[in-house]
C-alpha cells in the first residue's frame, strides 16, 4: 500500500518515548526482563545462585558485549551483563554493555537495569550511559512497514541503592534526552526524499518547537531571492520542490540569569542528493543519499532537547533545506552563484552544493551577535577517505572552540579527529572569473571545502564538523544501528550544554600539529 507523504510521519520515535523510572530495588517493579551488571572476573551475585565454574562453562568472563541468560526468580527473565574491568570502566564501555543487554533482550519491550557501583564512574553518569546506550540499540525505523519487525523499548527501568537514586535519576533524564535526538535524528535522515522534503522538514520543525520550546522561522523561496541566499536557491534551481531556509532560536529561561553564550549552528539540509549536473554514479553510495540532510537534521534534534537538558546558552540554528537535481532549470558547470553578500561564486562541480548552501547562512550567522560559529555536514568523500567511515573530521580557526568540539564528541563516543585548515591550499579556490571557486584541485578535498566555508564566517570564533563517513553505518555495532546514524545530535546537544565563549586570543588561525609558515 503506498504511503501518503502528507499522512507520512518522519519522526515516530519521538512520538513515542519509552517512560521512564529510577527505583531502589528491583522488587520495585515487575515489569521486564532485569539485567544484572557483572565486572570482568567478578563472582556474580549469592541470589542468582551461580559461581565461577557456572560461568566459565557458560563462556561469560564479563566483558563489555557479553550476556548470558540465566534462571530468574518468580519466572522472571533475568539476564547478566559485562561491564569489563571495573578499573577502568567508562562511559563508552557502559554505553556498548547496556546496547549488549537491549540486544540480547530484543523481543521484550519493558527493561530492567541494575546499575554497576563503581569507584571509577559516578551514579550520575552510570545511569546516563545506561539509558543512551539501551534506547539507542533497540531503534528501528519502521513507519513504512506494514508490519512492524522490531520490538522497542516502551518502559526503562533502572535499579539505584537509595543513596544514589537522586544522582542517578538526573543522570537517567540526561541520557533519555540524549538518546532521544540521537533517535529523532536518524528518523529525520532515514525518511525517503519523496516523503521528506524541504517544505515538510520545515512543518516537522514548527511542531517540535511548538512542543519542546523554541523558536521556528521559516524562509520560503520567495524571502530567500529577497535576501540574495544566491547560493541555496542555486542548488535548488534544478528541483520541482522548492528550498527551505528554517531559522531556530532557543533562548534559557530567564529565571535562571543570563545566557552562558550566544552559539550559532549551521546545518546542510541536502534532503537528496543526486550530484545535480555532475550526476553521481548508479552506486551504493548516491542510493544513501537521503542521508545528505544529516547536518540539519542533527541540528533540529539537538535543538529539539535543550530546554529538556536545561541548556543556559542561546543558541541560534540554520537549516539550508533542499534538494540538488538535474534538469533543464539546473545549475550547469561554470554558472555563477551570488551568494548573501555580495560574494560571487565559480560552480565548476554541482555535486560540491552543501558548501554553497551553507555560504550562504554563515554569511547570516555573522550579522547577528554570536560568541561562535559551527557548521555540521555531510560534506566531502574526501573526509571520509582520509578518516573512514566512523569518524567525523573538524576544522577551524579558533583552537578552544575547536577543543570544546572535540571534548563534546569523546564524552557522546562519537568520534572526531581534527585536520588541519591549511591556508596554503586556498590559492587553488582562486576563480578567474569570480570571487571564488566551489572546488579545488583533486587532493585535499575535505581541506579545500573548509577553506571554501571559512570565507564567509568574516573571522568569527568558527569551527567545521565533516561527517560524511560516520552519518551512515553498513551494519549494525552496538548501539550504532544499520542505516542513518544521528552522529552529531547528541555531540551539538553535548557542546551546547557546557559552551564557553571562546576568548579573542583563542581565536586565529591556529592549527595543532600542522606548521602554517608557508601561506
Amino acid at each position: 500500500m503506498a504511503v501518503d507523504a502528507e499522512e507520512f510521519d518522519p519522526i515516530p520515535s519521538w512520538r513515542r518515548p519509552a517512560e521512564l523510572a529510577v527505583v531502589a530495588s528491583a522488587d520495585d517493579t515487575t515489569a521486564g526482563v532485569l539485567g544484572v551488571p557483572l565486572a570482568a572476573g567478578e563472582a556474580p551475585p549469592g541470589p542468582l545462585g551461580l559461581g565461577a565454574a557456572d560461568l566459565a562453562a557458560a563462556g561469560f568472563t564479563g566483558r563489555v558485549g557479553e550476556t548470558l541468560l540465566v534462571p530468574g526468580r518468580g519466572g522472571r527473565p533475568v539476564v547478566l551483563y559485562g561491564t569489563g574491568p571495573s578499573d577502568v570502566l567508562g562511559m563508552a564501555a557502559l554505553r556498548d554493555a547496556a546496547a549488549a543487554f537491549a540486544l540480547a533482550t530484543s523481543a521484550q519491550a519493558r527493561l530492567v537495569m541494575a546499575v554497576p557501583e563503581s569507584d571509577r564512574l559516578d551514579a550520575q553518569a552510570a545511569a546516563q550511559a545506561l539509558v543512551e546506550g539501551a534506547l539507542m540499540a533497540r531503534y528501528s525505523f519502521d513507519p513504512i512497514k506494514t508490519e512492524p519487525t522490531d520490538t522497542g523499548v516502551r518502559s526503562l527501568t533502572l535499579v539505584l541503592p537509595d543513596a544514589s537514586r537522586a544522582d542517578g535519576e538526573r543522570g537517567a533524564r540526561r541520557g533519555w534526552w540524549m538518546a532521544r535526538a540521537t533517535l529523532l535524528s536518524r528518523d529525520l535522515a532515514n525518511s525517503p526524499p519523496s516523503l521528506l522534503n524541504a517544505e515538510r522538514i520545515a512543518r516537522c520543525a514548527q511542531e517540535l518547537g511548538r512542543e519542546t520550546g523554541f523558536g521556528v522561522e521559516v524562509f520560503d523561496q520567495e524571502t530567500l531571492r529577497r535576501m540574495g541566499c544566491g547560493g541555496l536557491l542555486g542548488v535548488n534551481a534544478g528541483s520541482v520542490d522548492e528550498a527551505r531556509m528554517i531559522k531556530l532560536t532557543y533562548q534559557p529561561s530567564a529565571a535562571d540569569g543570563p545566557p552562558r553564550g550566544r552559539l550559532t549552528l549551521v546545518g546542510k539540509g541536502i534532503m537528496y542528493d543526486s550530484g545535480g549536473i555532475s550526476l553521481k554514479p548508479a552506486d551504493a553510495v548516491h542510493a544513501t543519499m537521503k542521508n545528505d540532510m544529516s547536518g540539519a537534521g542533527a541540528i533540529l534534534a539537538a535543538m529539539s532537547v535543550l530546554a529538556g537538558l536545561g541548556c543556559r546558552t542561546a543558541v541560534t540554528g540554520y537549516l539550508m533545506c533542499t534538494d540538488n537535481m538535474p534538469s533543464g532549470s539546473a545549475t550547469k558547470l561554470g554558472d555563477i552563484l551570488w551568494i548573501r553578500g555580495g560574494t560571487t561564486v565559480e560552480v565548476l562541480n554541482t555535486d560540491a552544493e552543501g558548501r554553497l548552501v551553507m555560504a550562504d547562512a554563515l554569511v547570516l550567522a555573522t550579522e547577528e551577535p554570536t560568541d561562535a560559529i559551527v557548521d555540521i555536514a555531510t560534506l566531502t568523500g574526501a573526509c571520509m577517505r582520509a578518516l573512514g567511515a566512523e569518524i567525523a573530521g573538524v576544522f577551524g580557526n579558533a583552537q578552544g572552540l575547536v577543543d570544546q568540539v572535540l571534548d563534546a564528541s569523546a564524552d557522546v563516543d562519537e568520534p572526531a579527529w581534527q585536520l588541519p585548515l591549511s591556508r596554503r591550499y586556498r590559492a587553488e579556490l582562486d576563480s578567474d572569473v569570480a570571487d571564488i571557486k566551489n572546488i579545488g584541485g583533486p587532493n585535499g578535498g575535505a581541506i579545500h571545502a573548509a577553506l571554501f566555508l571559512e570565507d564567509f564566517v568574516a573571522g568569527r570564533p568558527w569551527a567545521h564538523i565533516d561527517i560524511a563517513g560516520p552519518a551512515q553505518n553498513d551494519r549494525a555495532a552496538s548501539w550504532r544501528t544499520k542505516g542513518c546514524t544521528g552522529f552529531g545530535a547528541r555531540l551539538l546537544a553535548r557542546f551546547a550544554l557546557d559552551f564557553s565563549p571562546p576568548t579573542t586570543a583563542e581565536s586565529g588561525s591556529a592549527v595543532r600539529g600542522v606548521s602554517e609558515v608557508s601561506r
